[in-house]
């Protein structure tokens, strides 16, 4: 025991000298970099020729090309039809940053490189015109079909997201307004507390505000951006409110108790589908299993009989 001891003791005394060691050149080079760091942030000022050597290739040459190309297939893209893009785009969240032109040059490049693949794989397996018409129009089919498979699918998910948040929304703007706060700050307070997708249109609902634009306006956007049933019955009480001089407290808290009461018929909806949506995988998976495993060894005794 009195050697187990004594080796322990060594141990962690050599431990702490190493550590002791390593903080001393951890301290050293901490102080150094600080130096350092000060000397080149007042000596080292970034120069347009630095900058252009720190640039990519694709920022130098290739991005001012891009941009030039969207800016004229913009002049020759119909103003309706654009706007009719961004609407859709905006119901959709503007899915990875993408523009009305970037959309409709995403839909082309699809319209162009899906039909040239399908011929591509048609000629790999050598197939006839017959086959090579086929995969075409399929190629085609699937160019027209997967952009705007794409934008309802972002559209849909942006609404259920939205429809899942309205609960928690409305009960924090109602503890806003009854702690004396005004409507715009209350909605300030939500931006700054919560993240989603009911927070965001907020958020660009005040910033419209701060713009020029009227409230009455702002919030209609909101209506206008997302297609759920209980967020356009919100935004019109709220509107209607403000225009009669109802208190909004009042009008906020009903609506809260009937959002609540819509999401539980709408689990209970749910829950009484469960059972028949079960149904199909049971008779199509389980109970073969079940007749096989009962009556296999029957049937097999049955056949050897004969």
């Amino acid at each position: 025991m009195l050697y187990v001891t004594f080796f322990f003791t060594i141990t962690l005394f050599l431990y702490g000298l190493y550590v002791l060691k390593e903080e001393r050149k951890k301290r050293l080079k901490r102080r150094l970099s600080n130096v350092f760091d000060r000397i080149e942030t007042k000596e080292s000022e970034p120069t347009e020729d630095s900058d252009k050597q720190q640039r990519s290739l694709y920022q130098r040459i290739f991005a001012p090309i891009w941009k030039e190309f969207k800016r004229s297939f913009k002049k020759s893209m119909p103003g309706e039809k654009e706007a009719k893009l961004e609407v859709k785009l905006l119901k959709a969240g503007n899915p990875l940053g993408m523009t009305p032109v970037e959309f409709r040059l995403i839909q082309i490049g699809l319209f162009i490189g899906l039909p040239l693949l399908a011929w591509g794989y048609a000629q790999l397996m050598q197939l006839h015109s017959g086959g090579i018409v086929f995969f075409l129009l399929i190629g085609l089919v699937l160019a027209l079909f997967i952009p705007n498979f794409y934008i309802k699918q972002k559209t849909k998910q942006r609404n259920h997201a939205a429809l899942k948040e309205l609960p928690d929304i409305l009960d924090l703007l109602t503890v806003s307004l009854e702690a004396g706060l005004g409507f715009d700050s209350a909605i300030s307070k939500l931006v700054s507390k919560k993240e989603g997708v009911l927070p965001s249109e907020f958020h660009r609902c005040l910033e419209e505000i701060r713009l020029g634009k009227t409230r009455r306006e702002a919030l209609s956007g909101i209506r206008e951006r997302l297609d759920v049933d209980e967020i356009k019955m919100l935004i019109s009480s709220i509107l209607q409110a403000e225009k009669l001089g109802i208190g909004m407290v009042q009008v906020l808290r009903v609506q809260s108790s009937e959002v609540r009461e819509q999401r539980k018929q709408r689990a209970e909806e749910e829950a009484m589908k469960a059972p028949i949506k079960m149904l199909f995988p049971l008779v199509i998976f389980i109970f073969p299993t079940i007749f096989i495993v009962l009556l296999g060894p029957a049937v097999i005794d049955f056949l050897n009989a004969f």
